[in-house]
């Protein structure tokens, strides 16, 4: 689903009622445990969790124009999905996540390359995202970037 927001308020305020308190937690998990240098807005028509041009100018090389992307949430037609670079960049942490994720949920874990989706919204582990969220600060993230993406 598309929502046309202009904020993270905004966009919770346009998903479907049942979804707004759900995403309002996920929200606020994740402001509370993201390390310091991350910023929250808009991007890509979902709520997003970025490097600002303050922290790294050159912005994501797909468009500089654009703070580098971390994470993302959305709220899709049949689930909540957390969209996680870190995950997909670097394979200890994702090795962690699928490691962690049967202590927190009873659910298989569906999952792509980036995303996770909760079909169950209810059930969304905050703890394990919580977890998740302090697992890499913007320096690392950059560094993994710079390494793996933006190749000199």
């Amino acid at each position: 689903m598309k929502y046309e927001a202009n904020s993270p308020e905004d966009y919770i305020a346009q998903v479907p009622e049942e979804r707004q308190a759900i995403m309002e937690k996920l929200r606020d998990t994740i402001k509370d445990n993201l390390p310091k240098g991350f910023e929250e807005g808009m991007n890509y028509n979902m709520i997003g969790y970025y490097v600002p041009h303050s922290i790294y100018p050159d912005g994501y090389h797909c468009d500089t124009s654009l703070p580098l992307p971390f994470m993302n949430i959305a709220s899709q037609k049949n689930s909540i999905n957390l969209y996680h670079s870190g995950i997909y960049a670097k394979k200890e942490l994702l090795d962690w996540f699928v490691a962690e994720y049967p202590k927190y949920s009873k659910r298989k874990l569906d999952m792509g390359k980036s995303c996770i989706r909760f079909k169950k919204i209810e059930e969304i582990p905050m703890d394990l995202i919580a977890d998740l969220c302090k697992k890499m600060t913007v320096e690392e993230w950059i560094e993994i970037y710079e390494t793996n993406v933006k190749k000199k």
